[in-house]
């Protein structure tokens, strides 16, 4: 069944709709409106790029496509013109469908139609058949170059929650992701097929965001670590009562998972594993960073953990298919399984992530997982933020070294003072918990970090040119510098 045709029939006596900043589109409504100008019968078999930057738009012509086009590829807002022509050719891509403020369709690439969606669904007659199952590409927002295209189904982006609907009220979901990104696409399905979603906005202030989705009843909501501990900092946390708060995207270390707890005593906290290409492997409820030793080698609605290699590996109906393009490399391996290369540590009967294989600081042959060290600060309470990186150094290679972004403090006395005291209790932490390479050489405080489009802490690893200078956000209320 395509998607619309389990959303819209049902979407009368829930009352679900889609919320943007400015506007809404009743879900049942779009029964007999388009956002297409009565042309969607014109895309029926085609695969279509789906270029349109307003997001609102853009989760309109998704929902009426699937089932019609053969395929369609779901552009980031923040994806560079230049690799426009690498996506449509991967893709095999004949038609763009974008807006009024997309990029203009690239020429010489084989793309035989451009239309242009409507930002408010318009009274039709439309021919409602699906009569394929349509293949949805989601980007990658890889480090370097061009994008990866994944290509997945519906069946298999709904995989985690096929079952059936909870009971109670309809749910309102809202997430700070994007929803054409994995992790906001996984909400966008979810409040389709039970409520409502209230859609954020690029550029727009957390406290404005977070005050729309207090207005709108917002019982549901997800982010990366980063995109809470922004939220935190904020304040505006304080303006809504959520039963459900979700984490994805980055390790959720015990600080954050302890923060949200605090700030939302009523709510279920959880933190998912899921990414691109492997899907959701699992979700944790307990409180707890990591997850029990229990779930490895465990096979549960269909998804098997494999630890065995120091990495966590995930076979699942969730996984993608696989990477589209000529030349693409296998996304999973000889068994089945999906590698994304996140290191795990056994400890106590649980595992926990320590960190990214591409990311280990080497000093002196020894190896650092920033991720690691970064728990260990962020569990200080007056911490809101680390990023953790190597410096040179001319005897061990290179030495690790921290940025932290601290929360206001209502403790009299000099602020120079009490910095000292925060590095050293930081300090003492590090050392009592960590081996002696892994403790910082160097703790800097500042004002705010730096966050990708996707909501992730940017590393420095990472290149400039997969994130652009203005798409990035800083983080963070304070600054004070300092080395220990």
């Amino acid at each position: 069944m395509a998607l619309r045709d389990s959303v819209v029939g049902a979407a009368a006596a829930r009352g679900g709709a889609l919320i943007g900043p400015a506007r809404t589109v009743p879900l049942a409504s779009l029964d007999r409106a388009s956002c297409l100008g009565g042309q969607l019968e014109v895309l029926r078999g085609r695969s279509v790029v789906v270029a349109i930057r307003d997001q609102l738009t853009a989760a309109t012509a998704l929902l009426e496509l699937d089932g019609v086009a053969r395929r369609m590829v779901v552009c980031t807002p923040d994806l560079s013109a230049e690799h426009l022509p690498h996506v449509v050719r991967s893709a095999q891509a004949n038609t763009w469908l974008g807006d009024a403020a997309s990029s203009a369709a690239p020429e010489g690439v084989g793309l035989e139609l451009a239309l242009e969606a409507d930002p408010q669904p318009e009274p039709c007659e439309v021919r409602r058949g699906a009569s394929l199952a349509t293949e949805w590409v989601l980007l990658t927002s890889g480090t370097t170059g061009a994008p990866k295209l994944v290509a997945h189904t519906l069946a298999s982006l709904t995989s985690a929650f096929a079952g059936p609907a909870e009971q109670g009220a309809p749910p309102v979901w809202s997430t700070f992701y994007d929803i054409r990104r994995y992790g906001g696409m996984q909400i966008y399905l979810r409040a389709l097929l039970a409520g409502s979603l209230v859609l954020s906005s690029a550029g727009e202030a957390v406290p404005d965001f977070l005050s729309r989705v207090a207005s709108a009843g917002v019982t549901h909501i997800s982010g990366t670590p980063s995109h809470w501990r922004k939220a935190l900092m904020s304040g505006a946390a304080q303006r809504f009562s959520p039963q459900y708060v979700r984490l994805s995207g980055e390790i959720a270390d015990q600080g954050i998972l302890d923060q949200l707890r605090a700030a939302f005593p009523q709510a279920v906290v959880a933190h998912a594993f899921a990414s691109t290409e492997a899907g959701v492997a699992f979700e944790v409820r307990d409180g707890r960073a990591g997850f029990p030793a229990t779930l490895a080698g465990s096979t549960e609605n269909g998804v098997e953990l494999d630890v065995s290699r120091g990495t966590l590996r995930v076979r699942s109906p969730g996984n993608a298919l696989g990477y589209l393009g000529s030349g693409a490399a296998p996304l999973k391996d000889a068994e089945g399984f999906v590698d994304l290369g996140d290191r795990l540590e056994l400890r106590e009967g649980r595992y926990y992530f320590v960190g990214r294989s591409g990311g280990i600081i080497n000093v002196g042959g020894l190896k650092v997982h920033p991720e690691e060290v970064e728990a260990v600060i962020n569990s200080h309470p007056l911490v809101r933020m680390s990023l953790v990186r190597s410096r040179r150094n001319p005897i061990t290679g290179a030495v690790v070294t921290a940025e932290v972004v601290l929360a206001d403090r209502v403790e009299e006395g000099s602020e120079q003072a009490l910095d000292e005291r925060i590095r050293q209790e930081i300090l003492d932490s590090c050392r009592t918990t960590l081996a002696a390479h892994k403790v910082p050489a160097a703790i800097r405080f500042v004002s705010s970090l730096e966050m990708s489009p996707s909501g992730k802490l940017v590393r420095p690893n990472e290149s400039p040119r997969a994130i652009h200078d203005n798409t990035r956000e800083r983080v963070g209320p304070r600054e004070s510098g300092g080395e220990a």
